[in-house]
């Protein structure tokens, strides 16, 4: 089901810990998602595709748009009948990604985007990671670059992070589990996006960041830029990881 169609009623509420598409606010945050989605659906091509963790529901939509089956998992009771509901192309399930409800070998490709960094036992969920996927199964991860989302602190600002990583970090724990690590890259701003952060005097994330913690009602000028972003204004590359935005991984079993 297209995001651009959802009926408002459908929509889960903003917690903070997950974006939703469809709110002119939250754009610029669900854009910077969706371009890993857009940018990965490649690698689900005619497989059978777990999204452990799957929020609101529009990535593992978009995913099953290539993919020959998939199963959105999330713990939240809320989330899950939200999933079901509005994106019938995706096979809900609830669960602990602590321990994922699958069997051995069962699926093609795991993605993990944008929830690494909430988990207590990462190292424990990649290793449950391994296990469900079948030999020379793909592991997909994005999460955002601890050098600047948090930076200058070993502890996240975000109060929903337990562990955010560096790009030498998530490709260490990667390989720690097991996988052999094909990409790793990051999200940046593209030439759009860099107007922008001119135009709003400097950062267009920092302009959001100091609305939401002022209080102060957005200006026409903010939510027009933020309303306007879009998926391609958004890069993913290799080069200079500790300046991304938020990390991309690529892994084999």
């Amino acid at each position: 089901m297209s995001t651009e169609t959802a009926d408002p009623a459908d929509q889960l509420p903003l917690t903070g810990e997950r974006t939703v598409p469809g709110v002119a606010r939250e754009n610029y945050w669900f854009r910077r998602h969706e371009v890993a989605y857009l940018r990965l659906a490649d690698r689900c091509a005619d497989a059978v595709v777990l999204e452990a963790g799957c929020g609101e529901g529009y990535g593992a939509d978009l995913l099953a748009a290539r993919a020959r089956l998939v199963l959105g998992l999330d713990y939240d009771a809320l989330t899950a009948a939200h999933v079901a509901k509005v994106y019938p192309a995706v096979r809900t399930v609830r669960g602990n990604l602590a321990g994922l409800p699958l069997r051995s070998g069962s699926v093609d490709v795991v993605a993990n985007l944008q929830v690494i960094e909430h988990l207590w036992d990462q190292e424990g969920f990649l290793t449950e990671c391994r296990r469900v996927l079948r030999p020379g199964g793909l592991l997909l991860v994005t999460t955002p670059n601890r050098f600047t989302f948090s930076p200058g602190r070993d502890t996240p600002l975000n109060p929903f992070h337990t562990r955010e990583l560096a790009p030498s970090e998530l490709d260490e724990l990667v390989r720690a589990a097991g996988f052999g690590v094909e990409f790793l890259g990051g999200v940046r701003h593209g030439p759009r996006l860099r107007a922008l952060d001119a135009a709003l005097g400097g950062s267009i994330i920092d302009a959001q960041v100091a609305v939401a913690v002022s209080g102060e009602p957005w200006s026409a000028e903010l939510l027009a830029a933020v309303a306007s972003v879009t998926a391609d204004d958004f890069e993913i590359t290799g080069e200079d990881l500790a300046a991304s935005l938020d990390l991309v991984a690529v892994a084999r079993a």
